[in-house]
């Protein structure tokens, strides 16, 4: 008798309508709907392997044995089970249930599917449902998902246990991630539902046990035109090189700014494009650029290694996901002044602070060489934040600098103190600061003065173009900001 009949037959006996099978995983019966280990440890991928391949005909483990999915049936006992082998980060996965209450229907609905399906599914699509940004789960604590801008609880659902955290979010993370995250503590990496949307995941640690953030990532690529930015950003699509940054607080909406930039390019030019990203997370098709998108981890080992292969990898454009260290962003500057068009991203609040924080990186010997190179690669800075919209939603607010003449000298001189003046008299480049644009919001009724304020950078400048434009100011007494 082959060992998973004794499996098969102690699922009859507890009641089971699945028992599913995982590498990595305990044996899990499912009994009322609700899954429930049946061994105390984890099952090894090759234990797996190994059992199928007793039961399975050859057809079958030819299939499973090349990561395709699989279907066959078997008889114990004179009950008739079927069994459904898919692929997995770990290895085959396989569900089995008894012929009698598997109904006829499609593959895609079929009772398998749903049971195959990761626990965790079912809160990325209430997350998509409810127009959520983000899901957050935590040890102890009931999912909670990010709408508007605000944490809500997900109604119905019950705080979740270390252990059933840590198996929802193990179902998902490929083997990398996991080992990663049993190391460090913390893992990133992109997960996707077809037909439903990608996901940005992250899972750390805290005091309580395992946590998870998912950021949701729309299946549909928002172009330029749809979040509305002015034709002098639009045009920085267009140059043979040079260095364009898109930057902002966690959460401002830089990728879905970069990803449409991305998509203008993909659509009007005829390039070779080259994004390094952690993780992927807008997946942009061939248009009339080819595009070659990289994870870090899962395709190089870093953004400075990346961006050094990609100089012999014959690009016209490269996206850097993140600037965040001396190497990156000195190979970053050098590439878009040796005739390459380089997009990137920082954290930073505004496009002064941002040309600072590029300089302040290297070391003061280096400084002034990095402010000539910077004088005549930097094209453009976006710095953008989102802010809650009336009525529901969220709308980002932009500060727009070109790199015009007159800003090229002032990086050069070292005087980028004066560079919010040259963009206050630059608005016919293009140039916008972000009071501007946030009392543009508030004048046409998307914004309300306090979320601007809220917002805003520099507070004391925003209350007096409010005061000036006949903005009721009297919440600032609310928020601290005096009468």
């Amino acid at each position: 008798m082959a060992v998973l009949d004794s499996y098969l037959q102690a699922q009859l006996a507890h009641g089971a309508s699945h028992f599913i099978l995982q590498g990595g995983r305990p044996i899990v019966f499912v009994i009322d709907g609700q899954e429930r280990a049946m061994t105390a440890d984890p099952v090894a991928t090759e234990s797996v392997v190994a059992l199928l391949q007793e039961v399975a005909p050859s057809s079958a483990r030819a299939l499973f044995k090349q990561g395709e999915r699989s279907e066959f049936s078997l008889e114990v006992d004179g009950t008739k089970f079927l069994c459904q082998v898919r692929p997995s980060s770990e290895g085959p996965h396989a569900v089995f249930a008894p012929a009698e209450l598997v109904p006829e229907q499609s593959a895609e609905s079929s009772i398998f599917e749903q049971v195959d399906e990761p626990a965790i599914n079912r809160l990325f699509r209430i997350m998509v449902e409810k127009g959520a940004s983000d899901l957050h789960l935590s040890t102890g604590e009931p999912p909670r998902l990010r709408v508007s801008g605000d944490m809500i609880r997900i109604e119905g659902e019950a705080s979740l246990s270390d252990d059933e955290l840590r198996s929802m979010l193990f179902d998902i993370a490929p083997v990398r991630n996991k080992e990663e995250f049993l190391e460090c503590g913390d893992t990133d990496f992109a997960y996707e539902i077809p037909g439903l949307a990608r996901f940005r995941a992250n899972f750390f640690r805290d005091r309580k046990g395992v946590g998870g953030v998912f950021r949701v990532i729309p299946s549909k690529i928002l172009s330029v035109e749809d979040l509305g930015l002015p034709d002098e950003v639009r045009q920085l699509c267009f140059l043979s090189k040079g260095l364009v940054l898109v930057t902002g607080p966690t959460g401002s909406g830089k990728s879905t700014t970069l990803s449409a930039l991305i998509d203008l390019v993909n659509r009007e030019r005829k390039d070779h494009i080259i994004t390094i990203e952690d993780p992927i997370e807008f997946v942009h098709p061939n248009k009339g650029c080819l595009i070659n998108q990289r994870e870090i981890r899962a395709h190089t080992k870093s953004f400075a290694s990346a961006l050094r292969a990609a100089l012999r990898e014959d690009p016209d454009i490269i996206l850097v996901g993140e600037m965040r260290d001396l190497e990156t962003i000195s190979i970053a500057i050098e590439t878009a002044e040796t005739g390459h068009l380089v997009f990137g991203t920082l954290h930073t609040s505004t496009a002064p602070s941002t040309i600072d924080r590029l300089i302040d990186v290297f070391p003061a010997d280096r400084q002034d060489q990095i402010r000539v190179m910077l004088s005549e690669s930097l094209k453009g800075v976006i710095a953008q934040t989102l802010c809650r919209k009336t009525g529901g939603g969220r709308v980002a607010a932009y500060e727009i600098l070109i790199g015009t003449t007159p800003i090229s000298a002032l990086i050069r001189e070292g005087k980028t103190f004066q560079i919010p003046s040259i963009m206050q008299t630059g608005k016919k480049f293009g140039m916008c600061m972000l009071n501007d644009n946030l009392i543009k919001l508030v004048k046409e009724r998307k914004v309300e003065p306090k979320e601007a304020y809220i917002k805003a950078v520099d507070k004391t400048s925003l209350v007096g173009l409010m005061r000036g434009n006949g903005i009721d100011t009297s919440f600032l007494g609310e928020v601290g900001g005096g009468a």
